[in-house]
């Protein structure tokens, strides 16, 4: 008889193992964790059986987020090729494909806590949910320093997921919330929240796998305090021209200056996928 031929791992049995692999990673802070035919460590996976291109490229991509213990930051950014995110009238939905959503909503899965700015929750008015996979949803988390936040949002309305705003000690804010909202002062620093403040609060909630989904200028700031372990940016296969720049830091004076991260590649449908590891000197 011929030998029975093994069936190939599909995305979706690769997906439901890396969400495993998550609460268990953070129930007992293993260093290895064997899902079937999967074994998955940080520093990479191994299969029992073949996988198929599509489970392979997603296993690659986001086992060291699924298999990182303790406190993670990552931040993701979409993005054209000229580094734009919307144009000058804040337009931007939607610079990136369906694919490059779909990975946005498996990084939401596999944190704790999603954060966006006050501008971005303002002009977007987003969800924040996972409804593109299959996964947990993330507390929705509003950096509000002002206060100016409406009441109106949809993030402080709707109740998918728990929403935690992160208020100013000063700011005057209409009471009383939702029931899925808990409000939480912080003090501000010299240009709103200190990040490093901002993700020291997040923990003391349980709140230890953190993505910093925007704006441009909220990711920015992240990335320039030197909190971040990994940025992934989502690059379009667009021209803008003009608009909003998606990377806004200080200014430096030569190329000896500039950040040189270790950078993997990921096809998401038409967009590239930038892995950037900050964790690494």
């Amino acid at each position: 008889m011929p030998p029975t031929q093994l069936e190939p791992l599909d995305p979706a049995t690769a997906w439901q193992a890396l969400c495993r692999a998550r609460d268990d990673v953070a129930r007992r802070a293993s260093p290895m964790v064997r899902d079937g035919p999967l074994c998955l460590t940080a520093d990479g996976w191994t299969s029992d059986v073949p996988a198929s291109d599509e489970a392979r490229a997603l296993l690659d991509n986001l086992t060291p987020l699924a298999m990182h213990r303790g406190r993670l930051a990552v931040a993701q950014l979409g993005q054209s090729l000229d580094g734009r995110i919307a144009t000058e009238r804040g337009h931007s939905h939607y610079i990136n494909g369906l694919e490059s959503r779909v990975h946005l909503h498996r990084l939401r899965a596999l944190v704790d806590a999603v954060v966006i700015g006050a501008g971005t929750a303002c002009e977007d008015d987003p969800l924040l949910t996972v409804r593109h996979v299959d996964g947990r949803q993330p507390v929705r988390v509003i950096l509000d320093p002002r206060g100016r936040v409406p009441a109106s949002l949809r993030l402080l309305r709707e109740a998918q997921a728990p929403c935690l705003h992160l208020v100013g000690e000063q700011a005057v804010i209409p009471a009383p919330a939702a029931d899925h909202v808990t409000r939480l002062r912080l003090p501000l620093g010299t240009d709103g929240f200190t990040p490093a403040v901002v993700l020291e609060a997040l923990a003391a909630q349980g709140l230890k796998r953190v993505l910093i989904e925007g704006g441009g200028v909220t990711v920015s700031r992240f990335l320039e305090a030197d909190v971040l372990d990994r940025l992934h940016l989502l690059v379009a296969p667009l021209l803008i021209g003009s608009g909003r720049p998606g990377l806004a830091m200080t200014p430096i004076a030569t190329l000896d200056q500039a950040r040189r991260p270790v950078t993997r590649t990921f096809r998401c449908g038409d967009d590239t996928l930038f892995d950037l590891d900050l964790s690494r000197p």
